[in-house]
């Protein structure tokens, strides 16, 4: 999944995407300043704009969708 998510990051222009957790979990990704991938891919860090942040190990991870719907909606 995390090659999944590189890509998404890459996209121009960039479209919101949600990553979904294996307990349940998701993380809202609405621009591209929010998400970061170590080098290794180790870790997948989701930022809020609370200053809180989610760090998603890959194997947490079950899908991700995009939230084309989302798209120019701000954030």
């Amino acid at each position: 999944m995390v090659p999944d998510i590189r890509e998404l990051m890459a996209e121009r222009p960039f479209v919101p995407f949600t990553i979904h957790l294996v307990d349940g979990g998701e993380a809202h990704v609405p621009t591209v300043d929010h998400v970061s991938v170590t080098a290794t891919g180790n870790r997948v860090f989701v930022s809020y704009d609370d200053g809180k942040y989610d760090a998603i190990r890959p194997l947490m991870i079950s899908r991700v969708t995009v939230d084309e719907n989302l798209n120019g909606s701000g954030s």
